[in-house]
């Protein structure tokens, strides 16, 4: 460990873009402190982290106060991934994403700003865009929320702003867009639906399709995702803290090229894959029809260059999956 190291909390630690942060940062020689209840994230996930001297895992929920406080002892900063994902899932059941989302949110809040924590970098969402129709989306124009998780998520960055104004915790929201890549989870009833498709198309079924596959996204690649948390948690600009960015490559794809490139890119490894058949269904409740961000305040105010366009991210991912989960 190097003297004078930073210590990084990163909630959610166990799940998909938790466990890669956790990875990134021990690689980089901070100490780094996993929080997860482990009812989205895997212990599977860990695994190397684990082997680390400089990771600390604590099992606790974000919905308890004291736990949230535990967490945050001696630490320099937070990346705040712990949150119930999905639109269908909080459609389902909005009191638990509610009790999740925004009350364990403020909780990590008051927790990190108790123990005056530098930096508070929390996973926001695209969702918040809601009904605008403006393309590309741009984070000053956003529109009314079309589901309970999105108005959980927009809340967040509404709290987060007033404690930046209020108790000068420094804080800066990250606004996924569609995240992709390594350690996604393909099951369950809300798995997303790149692992979802290729686990399908590895096992020879037809991938369904919501719609008719015109719908489009701003998919983006996991090490885009970690980079801009890296960017925004140790950024000197003080022009760049208190307020929310785009995170995304700036591009968009239809869900029908989504499932081409996936075919693609499978049949190097079995080339029978190529010639799966798509089933489409009805649209999902609360689905968007085109999504797509405007890079450029992140660009200009933190130096961000997404390093993988999506193809380069999705032939990745595909080869992780291939060697990992076939």
């Amino acid at each position: 460990m190097e003297f004078g190291a930073k210590t990084v909390l990163i909630t959610g630690g166990a799940g998909f873009i938790g466990s890669n942060l956790c990875e990134h940062f021990l690689n980089k020689n901070y100490k780094v402190v996993c929080l997860d209840n482990f009812a989205t994230g895997h212990r599977h996930n860990l695994i190397e982290c684990l082997k680390n001297v400089n990771f600390k895992l604590i099992e606790g929920d974000i919905r308890n106060l004291e736990t949230c406080r535990l967490a945050v002892k001696g630490v320099d900063y937070v990346l705040h991934e712990a949150a119930l994902g999905s639109v269908p899932r909080s459609i389902n059941d909005p009191i638990t994403s509610n009790d999740v989302n925004v009350s364990g949110f403020l909780n990590m809040l008051v927790a990190a700003r108790d123990e005056k924590v530098q930096r508070f970098v929390f996973a926001a969402s695209s969702s918040t865009y809601g009904d605008s129709e403006s393309l590309p989306k741009v984070e000053h124009i956003i529109g009314k929320p079309l589901s309970p998780y999105a108005i959980t998520k927009y809340v967040n960055e509404l709290y987060a702003d007033i404690f930046s104004k209020t108790y000068g915790l420094e804080t800066i929201g990250l606004r996924y867009f569609n995240v992709f890549g390594r350690k996604q989870d393909p099951n369950g009833a809300y798995a997303a639906v790149i692992p979802k498709f290729v686990m399908q198309l590895m096992a020879g079924e037809s991938p369904v399709i919501n719609g008719d596959g015109n719908y489009s996204r701003d998919f983006t690649y996991i090490d885009n995702v970690i980079q801009m948390n890296e960017l925004a948690m140790t950024t000197t600009n003080p022009e760049a803290i208190n307020t929310v960015y785009n995170t995304a490559y700036g591009d968009r794809n239809t869900l029908n090229n989504l499932v081409n490139y996936l075919k693609e890119f499978l049949a190097e490894f079995d080339s029978s894959i190529s010639a799966i058949p798509i089933i489409y269904g009805p649209n999902r409740a609360g689905d968007i029809p085109h999504s797509l961000a405007s890079i450029e305040k992140a660009k200009k105010a933190l130096n961000y260059t997404p390093k993988y366009s999506f193809q380069e991210g999705l032939k990745e991912a595909v080869s992780w999956y291939w060697k990992n989960l076939k």
